[in-house]
C-alpha cells in the first residue's frame, strides 16, 4: 500500500471519470492521496471531493505562486478565513486540513511577480508555523532565493515537501538540510533522460523521501504524454525500488512512514 501525496484530482481533466479514477488508484494499492488547492476557487473544488472521499482523499490550502498575480491581499484574506474555518471544523471531526499548500516560488516563465510572490511565501509560511501545518512547496527556477526565504525559520518551520523534485545532486542537498522536509518525487524519476534514477540513491536517505504523481500533469513511462493519474504512482514506486537497491515492501514501508512524520493529520 502507497500513498500518493500529490493529486490536482479537481480540475477538469477528471470531470468525467473520477470515480473510475479513485477506484483505479485503490485497485493498485494507493490507500490515500492528497489533494492541494492553488488558489481561492480550488479550495472549496479540493475539500468538495475530500468530503466524498473521506478518510482517502485529504485537502491542503494555499496560494499557487502562479496564481500570484494583482492585488493577492484580498485572496490571501478570504483563503485564511478558509483556513480557519477548515481548522475549527476538524476540531469537530468534519474536516481536516493536512498542509498548507499548494505554495512556493516559481520563476520559470517570468520573474514579474517576483516580490509578489516572495511576500506570498512568506505569508504561507507564517500559516504554517501558526497553524502547526506542513509545507507542500512548489520551486521552479527559485531554489536560491526560496532557500534564502526559509533559512531564518529553519528551526520553527513544521516540516513538509518539496514537491516534483527534478534537481541533481547538489540541489537535493540543499533542499536537504531543513531536516523536517523531504523530496516529492514522480513520473520525471522513469523518464529515460532523468538522472534521478543515479543521483537520488546517492544523495536523498530514503527517509526523506515521499511518492507522488502531480496528476493530471506528467506521467511516469509508459504512459507519459497521457493523462496521468494515481494509480500511476504504483510505476514511481516500481522505478525508485530498483534505484534504491531495496523491495517494494520495503520503499513502501519506508516512505509511509516519511509521510506519517510530516503529514501527522492524515493518520489520525
Amino acid at each position: 500500500m502507497i500513498i500518493d501525496t500529490h493529486a490536482h484530482l479537481d480540475v477538469e481533466d477528471y470531470s468525467e471519470d473520477l470515480p473510475e479514477v479513485i477506484a483505479r488508484a485503490k485497485e493498485t494499492g494507493v490507500k490515500k492521496i492528497f489533494i492541494p488547492s492553488i488558489d481561492l476557487a480550488t479550495v472549496d473544488s479540493v475539500i468538495d471531493i475530500c468530503n466524498q472521499y473521506p478518510g482517502y482523499c485529504y485537502p491542503m490550502i494555499g496560494l499557487h505562486p502562479e496564481e500570484v498575480k494583482g492585488d493577492y491581499t484580498e485572496v490571501l484574506r478570504k483563503m485564511k478565513l478558509r483556513l480557519n474555518g477548515a481548522i475549527e471544523a476538524r476540531k469537530r471531526d468534519e474536516m481536516r486540513i493536512i498542509a498548507v499548500g499548494e505554495v512556493g516560488l516559481d520563476f520559470y516563465w517570468s520573474r514579474e511577480f517576483e516580490k509578489e510572490q516572495i511576500l506570498v511565501f512568506e505569508e504561507m509560511m507564517q500559516w504554517s508555523m501558526e497553524k502547526g501545518l506542513p509545507l507542500m512547496i512548489h520551486c521552479r527556477k527559485a531554489q536560491n532565493e526560496m532557500i534564502h526565504q526559509m533559512k531564518p525559520y529553519m528551526k520553527e518551520l513544521p516540516g513538509g515537501v518539496f514537491h516534483c523534485f527534478t534537481g541533481n545532486i547538489k540541489e537535493a542537498e540543499d533542499f536537504l538540510q531543513f531536516d523536517k522536509f523531504s523530496l516529492g518525487v514522480g513520473g520525471v524519476a522513469t523518464f529515460k533522460s532523468s538522472h534521478l534514477r543515479e543521483d537520488l540513491p546517492k544523495a536523498v536517505p530514503l527517509n526523506r523521501l515521499v511518492l507522488e504523481t502531480d496528476s493530471p500533469y506528467m506521467a511516469p513511462a509508459p504512459f507519459r504524454g497521457n493523462r496521468n493519474e494515481s494509480a500511476y504512482v504504483a510505476r514511481v514506486w516500481e522505478v525508485l525500488a530498483d534505484a534504491y537497491k531495496v523491495s517494494k515492501e520495503e520503499l513502501a514501508d519506508i516512505t509511509n512512514n516519511n509521510v506519517k512524520r510530516i503529514f501527522p493529520l492524515a493518520f489520525v
